[in-house]
């Protein structure tokens, strides 16, 4: 009986901390959101997590997978494998429970302070949407690893000191809070991101491709009549092979006379297909390649064999796109964008040898994924990018709100 309430408890505490972790991001959800709130409660996290010991941050790192990311198996019920949700999900707790238990695995306080620095290096299949210093995004206090060097130390002298001493905890968190004011560039360029809502499941159907195809053209017509200067449609907003379509590619380049065309659509070169950004500027056109690759969605990061295996069991033979070598930027009316395609935009990689690019062009399609939280993950990660590496990022969307971040 003893050993069952134990169990009890250390499931309710770390249900408890689990919470305390995604509060930031379930807040916005709600549309809610407070910085001085955020801001204890994150904090409050990280003294939880290095203070738990190993039972309850396995159930910490198992509840934590779901909270933030329970809807990875949304994307399933497109391929008819929608039996397969629960056991995704159960997947997913399960390896950031294993992560989050390593982490004890020494029950010393030290270590783990160690290990939840080194949680965000930590990216399963390279996947890196789990970045602790994304709870400070929202917050008094700086996103930077030098920060959340400061707020882990500062809670372990909250942890360890004694008495009158633990008020130093104080001395470290001052030090991280976020005092860099931020300056982004303001352009003198009319850009147009309309909202766009069409479901997946209508998104690839040969009959409503015609549907699609209209409607962004009238958006496009609409946009050279309100004297625009660009026009951002979003990821795969042409649902078809855009460099194999003449007569598509024809109406495009001779608006781009009059108007800056960026729309996602896939490309096509002998067998391999690219998820890419077209580029539509005086009559020209530059393709811009996804360089970070979805894992499990758009590629396997397993060796080939195994990708070709679960490629023919539950993709109906379906080979990975391939991936650009390097990020590309587009010129606008003299203004360069850094180019990129939904989850790519929350890699280091893609902001790189930025040198003088100060913005930034982001197209997604959170269609796969809706309703859930999502959007609002991604929206939190991009605003932590932004402010990484002084960006400004212009996000358009299907299935979500478009939004303009500054850093």
């Amino acid at each position: 009986m003893k050993s069952k309430q134990s169990i009890f408890t250390s499931i309710s505490l770390a249900l408890f901390i689990s919470f305390l972790f995604s509060s930031s991001l379930y807040f916005e959800y709600f549309s809610y959101s407070n910085i001085y709130l955020n801001s204890f409660l994150s904090l409050s996290a990280i003294f939880a997590i290095i203070n738990a010991s190993k039972r309850i941050l396995f159930f910490t790192g198992f509840f934590i997978g779901i909270l933030w990311f329970y809807w990875l198996s949304f994307s399933f019920v497109y391929y008819d494998l929608s039996y397969l949700i629960p056991l995704i999900i159960l997947g997913i707790a399960l390896v950031y429970g294993i992560i989050f238990y390593l982490m004890a695995l020494f029950e010393n306080i030290y270590f783990k302070a160690f290990s939840l620095f080194v949680l965000s290096f930590v990216h399963p299949f390279g996947f890196n949407w789990l970045q602790p210093e994304l709870l400070f995004v929202n917050s008094i206090f700086s996103i930077q690893k030098e920060a959340f060097v400061l707020i882990i130390l500062s809670m372990l002298i909250l942890s360890v000191f004694k008495k009158y001493y633990k008020v130093l905890f104080l001395f470290p968190l001052c030090f991280a809070l976020d005092q860099k004011v931020a300056l982004s560039q303001d352009i003198n360029l009319k850009i147009f991101m309309p909202e766009i809502n069409i479901k997946q499941e209508n998104k690839w159907k040969q009959d409503k491709r015609s549907e699609i195809v209209a409607l962004n053209n009238r958006l496009i017509t609409n946009a050279i009549e309100h004297d625009y200067d660009l026009i951002v449609l979003p990821e795969t907003a042409y649902p078809l092979v855009l460099n194999k379509n003449e007569e598509l590619l024809n109406f495009l380049l001779e608006k781009s006379s009059k108007i800056d065309i960026v729309v996602g659509a896939l490309k096509q070169e002998d067998n391999n297909y690219y998820n890419s950004s077209y580029h539509f500027s005086k009559k020209k056109l530059s393709i811009a390649n996804k360089v970070v690759l979805v894992p499990f969605g758009e590629a396997i990061p397993l060796p080939e064999v195994i990708a070709n295996y679960i490629n023919d069991i539950f993709y109906e033979g379906a080979q990975d796109f391939l991936k650009a070598s390097k990020a590309t930027d587009f010129n606008v009316k003299g203004i360069s964008f850094r180019n990129a395609i939904c989850y790519e935009a929350t890699n280091d990689i893609l902001f790189e040898n930025l040198g003088e690019v100060k913005h930034m062009l982001v197209i997604s399609n959170n269609a796969w994924f809706t309703p859930s939280i999502e959007p609002i993950l991604q929206k939190q990660l991009l605003r932590y990018y932004a402010k990484k590496y002084g960006v400004t990022i212009y996000h358009s969307v299907n299935g979500s709100a478009n939004y303009i971040i500054k850093p």
